[in-house]
């Protein structure tokens, strides 16, 4: 006889995703902690990932996330999901290196004539991990040694990106950190630098297989399609490794209200009966919106067209109301003052009022700024 399987509303799956995330009650782990449970912080703006991480935590402040960062080194910056820049808790790096390194390989998205061999990119890859072991070089630097090691190909100017020309070993910048061999370094001044973290990657399956776990617990019920688009990676990809953790006892299938199946941790089941309640600010790129799924839940109404740029989750700060977008907003620095701008989609009463400007003070102590509430037309475009 087939078990039954548990049925799950979007209210409680809801529910349950901010609270393991720290957005009903903060947490009270450090910051690496807490971005261990995210399971890793979008990073592009790194602003914004420490107050990602500072409001899903007690009392911490900007200055908490940039000493486990660059001090404590208890965080790293690096390439993590999609390709893009976050924060993964420095303990985290052997999975995340081994599961990501275990993803597979397409073509790239660059032209022939441009695009490497795989010959080309292991010689490449070999010369970047030589090349930061020990040192914190720019990327002029890091092309310097690269093209002393590879040769002179590896350092021509062939890619277009952001009008100018960048040398062709850099299509391989996001491979070498998935491989365990480059992350980010302090920045020089203005300039970005890179080293060589010291990390032994789990063997892929193993990488894979906890990263599943970590993906579910934070944000189950979920199907296979959310976590490759949440990984940028194949559909069926991700239905082979769904099966594979079925299979092994580690993931359960659930099945939402509408019918359709999703899967959680094996034995995490229990979820909350009550919905969501109160207001939360969330930055650009913050973890919960990107992988929460789905989007035309989360994104209801009104806020399906305001607060997503052509789909895409994150390139607006959004104003959570019961645990869903209800309005986006922005925040402007001048010294010490913190200008924010609130563009609620609705009228909100007095008590969200109240909470509003609790959040509000919340997003000043992390960011330690004294901030001004203004409610009206947010007229910053979205974030690319």
């Amino acid at each position: 006889m087939t078990p039954r399987r548990t049925t799950v509303s979007w209210n409680g799956a809801n529910a349950r995703r901010m609270a393991r995330q720290g957005l009903t009650d903060p947490l009270t782990a450090g910051p690496d902690g807490i971005v261990a449970v995210m399971p890793a912080a979008q990073a592009q703006i790194l602003s914004a990932a420490e107050l990602s991480v500072g409001l899903r935590g007690r009392g911490l402040t900007r200055a908490d996330v940039r000493a486990a960062l660059w001090t404590d080194r208890t965080l790293v910056k690096t390439f993590g999901p999609r390709g893009t820049v976050h924060l993964v808790a420095a303990a985290d790096l052997p999975m995340w290196t081994g599961a990501l390194s275990a993803l597979p390989a397409g073509l790239g998205g660059q032209p022939e004539g441009v695009r490497m061999s795989p010959r080309e990119t292991e010689t490449v890859l070999a010369a970047i991990g030589d090349a930061l072991t020990g040192a914190e070089l720019t990327v002029d630097e890091l092309t310097d040694a690269v093209v002393e090691r590879a040769g002179a190909w590896a350092g021509e100017e062939v890619m277009p990106a952001f009008g100018t020309m960048w040398p062709r070993w850099r299509q391989v910048t996001h491979l070498a950190s998935h491989r365990g061999l480059l992350c980010f370094g302090p920045d020089r001044g203005r300039k970005v630098t890179y080293t060589r973290p010291d990390v032994t990657p789990l063997d892929g399956p193993a990488g894979v297989a906890a990263l599943v776990r970590r993906y579910l617990y934070a944000y189950g019920p979920a199907a296979p399609q959310d976590f490759a688009r949440w990984l940028a990676a194949p559909n069926r990809w991700a239905a082979e490794v769904f099966d594979r953790a079925a299979a092994a006892g580690e993931a359960e299938e659930v099945v939402h209200e509408d019918g359709t199946a999703a899967w959680v941790v094996a034995g995490d089941t229990a979820f909350p009966e009550e919905p969501v309640r109160g207001v939360r600010l969330l930055p650009y790129f913050d973890a919960f919106v990107i992988a929460s799924q789905p989007r035309a839940r989360l994104y209801p109404g009104a806020a399906y067209e305001r607060a997503l740029a052509g789909g895409q989750a994150g390139n607006f700060p959004v104003l959570l109301v019961d645990g869903v977008v209800a309005g986006v907003w922005h925040q402007r620095r001048s010294g010490r003052r913190l200008a924010v701008t609130v563009e609620p989609l609705s009228p909100l009463t007095g008590g969200r009022l109240r909470e509003l400007d609790e959040q509000v003070a919340r997003v000043g102590e992390v960011g330690e700024a004294r901030p001004e509430l203004t409610l009206g037309a947010v007229t910053v475009g979205p974030h690319a």
